[in-house]
């Protein structure tokens, strides 16, 4: 995701700094006239804003805690990463006390979104900022929507984002596990579904699942588990009870249970597969 951003970036006519964690990772947008960082805070000197593309909580605070060390003031730190609405106060704490601004920006889109893009960028802070950041944004998605004043809210939005995604797959595992026992070919199913609801997100995942194409993953199920996670966290922050979400959380365990944290997240059908008596 951060490669395919930071070229369209390139592309754009911003100049760019990059670091990644895997040195080579970095070194492959060198061509692209991409300036090579040493570590975050390197990257972050003498620019206008830093954006960040990581897995989880515990890799934005560590890099975090580079970047305010070499963050100009005034500067904006950009965060696409989905992270807990809890760690995105702590980094927006973080930054206000340096005299830096902060934005949660997640995305919503595959790689080949990123690539190609059309991602969606949700943006939760300060108008301002926003307003500032436009350009970046313009250079990576096809749209933009504003969560809130708060960037926390922004990843409020993404994290229930992602729960409608993967309830959308575990309802597609359960239809396709009835009728392949009902001898119906999934397929033909999916161009019914395709045909009532026009949504190339479902039509997209409803293919690799119909085909069982799960490998190389474009979201690691892990992943997957740990956005639920998050999501089941920030409803708990809000008193607001999401049955659902508990239940998926405990089919993508046995999804992992059974060897499938780093295929793609669609596969959560196998689940629905192996418990009607179905190979995967």
């Amino acid at each position: 995701m951060g490669t395919a951003m930071a070229r369209n970036l390139l592309r754009a006519g911003h100049e760019l700094a990059v670091f990644n964690r895997t040195r080579e990772k970095a070194e492959v947008l060198a061509a692209d006239g991409a300036r090579v960082a040493g570590s975050p805070a390197d990257a972050c000197t003498g620019c206008d804003a830093v954006m960040t593309m990581l897995s989880d909580d515990a890799a934005v605070i560590e890099t975090t805690s580079s970047i305010v060390e070499g963050l100009p003031k005034g500067a904006v730190h950009l965060s696409g990463s989905t992270i807990s609405t809890a760690m995105a106060r702590r980094i927006a704490s973080l930054h206000a006390e340096r005299g830096h601004g902060y934005l949660s920006t997640p995305v919503f889109g595959r790689p080949e979104a990123a690539e190609s893009k059309k991602l969606l960028v949700v943006a939760g802070g300060p108008a301002d900022l926003i307003e500032r950041c436009q350009p970046v944004f313009d250079a990576i998605g096809r749209q933009t929507f504003i969560a809130g004043a708060e960037p926390w809210q922004a990843n409020a939005v993404k994290l229930c984002g992602n729960f409608m995604l993967v309830s959308m797959l575990e309802c597609f595992g359960e239809a396709y596990a009835t009728l392949r026992k009902a001898g119906v070919d999934p397929h033909l199913f999916l161009d019914t579904m395709n045909a009532l609801f026009a949504s190339p997100v479902y039509a997209n995942y409803g293919r690799m699942i119909a085909d069982q194409q799960f490998e190389p993953a474009g979201f690691a199920l892990k992943l997957g588990l740990k956005d639920v996670r998050l999501a089941m966290a920030t409803a708990e922050e809000c008193s607001a009870p999401m049955p659902v979400a508990s239940l998926v959380h405990d089919r993508l365990v046995s999804a992992i249970a059974h060897g499938q944290a780093e295929k793609d997240w669609s596969s959560i059908a196998q689940v629905s597969a192996r418990n009607a008596g179905l190979p995967g």
